[in-house]
């Protein structure tokens, strides 16, 4: 059995002083980690970056002699319509052949007869009235000649007035009046007979027939309603600022949403109205259109009430900037891009502005690079980047304010 020696006191120092030692580590290590563990996360604070400049559509301007691109929609109405009336009494006996709604009739061509029964009748009482009016005649200058060889054989003279008498000129005064008169009652019952016959007055489109045959008429009674198909007129509107643009006997070109992919006709501007739109209270302007429905020439064929788009021959004005509509800013300010790819503004003085496009007369130059998209809140002196074919827009910069 081996005998253990006892621990020197120096010994038994270094034994207390390793675990007093110890034991602070020990409590130091708990400290720093209950330190660390209470203490929130320190994070160093970093100036924000530079956002990137704003990625911006422009488009070089440069002044030259223009004209704006004028349209609007105008209503086709017809230039000659009436309403084909009876002349005499009598009844509807038929209408022409071919005489029906959508049917063209040529001038002068008869429409429609009345029954000429009575109408024949009445002219051969009035040619009787008249051969018996002219028979007086003859037999009143037979008398006349007579009175007239009696007082030349009676040798005296006498006054005017009784000279008349004497040679019965009274008398023959009143037969031919009676002559004259139904003479004239004999050409109104030709006539009446003619009037039986309704005829077109022009070319012309049947509208409406407004009476059937058999119908009883009385002298007005509206039998057809004929429209002229030698002119068509589009009443178009168009805000009064523009119309210093437009000239009377200007071209206007014509389309409708309802003709051939790239069908037209042209028109003529013949008005600009006086009076104002009563909705809108827009200019109003007439625009006529020959040969509407197409019969003698190529093309579509005009419908009445049907909306067409007008398109009008402008004026051009020299020293004029062409920009988009959508690179003007409120109060007729624009933003351009200067050598330096900053924003620059200018107020602008507009001779026209439509929906895409406006003209620009003064305050700005040439070469101007105007921005045209990308702008969502500009100040002067911002720094841009000019879009180039193949970049893709930004959400964070699109749209214009």
């Amino acid at each position: 059995m081996t005998d253990h020696q006892p621990l020197s006191p120096s010994q038994h120092g270094r034994i207390r002083l390793s675990a007093v030692v110890a034991l602070f580590v020990l409590i130091g290590g708990a400290a720093l980690a209950w330190w660390i563990v209470t203490q929130p996360p320190r994070i160093e604070r970093q100036p924000p970056p530079e956002p990137a400049p704003p990625l911006v559509d422009v488009v070089s301007v440069s002044s030259a002699a223009r004209s704006p691109d004028l349209q609007g929609f105008g209503r086709v109405e017809a230039e000659q319509a009436t309403m084909l009336a009876s002349r005499v009494d009598g009844q509807l006996e038929r209408f022409a052949e071919g005489v029906m709604p959508g049917r063209v009739v040529e001038k002068d061509a008869p429409v429609a007869y009345i029954d000429q029964a009575d109408l024949q009748l009445a002219l051969e009482d009035a040619e009787a009235q008249l051969a018996d009016a002219q028979a007086q005649l003859s037999l009143e200058q037979a008398e006349q000649q007579r009175a007239r060889s009696e007082y030349e054989s009676f040798g005296r003279q006498l006054s005017a007035e009784r000279r008349a008498l004497v040679l019965r000129e009274p008398q023959l005064r009143q037969a031919q009046a009676l002559v004259a008169q139904a003479r004239v009652a004999r050409d109104q019952a030709a006539l009446n007979l003619d009037r039986a016959t309704l005829r077109s007055p022009w070319e012309a489109m049947v509208q409406e027939r407004l009476v059937g045959a058999g119908s009883l008429l009385s002298q007005g009674t509206e039998v057809l309603h004929l429209v002229g198909v030698d002119q068509f007129w589009v009443r178009a509107s168009l805000p009064g600022e523009w119309l210093d643009w437009l000239q009377e006997g200007s071209r206007v070109s014509l389309s409708s949403s309802g003709w051939p992919a790239g069908e037209q006709r042209e028109g003529t501007l013949v008005s600009i109205l006086p009076a104002l739109e009563e909705n809108g209270l827009q200019a109003q302007l007439l625009i006529a259109v020959d040969d509407p429905l197409a019969l003698n020439t190529q093309g579509p064929a005009l419908r009445l009430g049907d909306v067409l788009r007008v398109s009008f021959t402008t004026r051009t004005r020299p020293d004029l900037i062409a920009l988009p509509s959508a690179a003007l800013r409120p109060g007729e300010q624009v933003w351009w891009v200067d050598a330096d790819d900053r924003l620059q503004r200018s107020q602008v003085t507009l001779a026209y502005r439509g929906q895409d496009q406006a003209l620009v007369s003064s305050g700005l130059a040439d070469g101007r690079r105007v921005v045209t998209a990308g702008l969502a809140q500009p100040r002067e002196g911002q720094h841009v980047r000019i879009r180039q074919r193949g970049d893709i827009p930004s959400d964070d910069n699109g749209g214009d304010s």
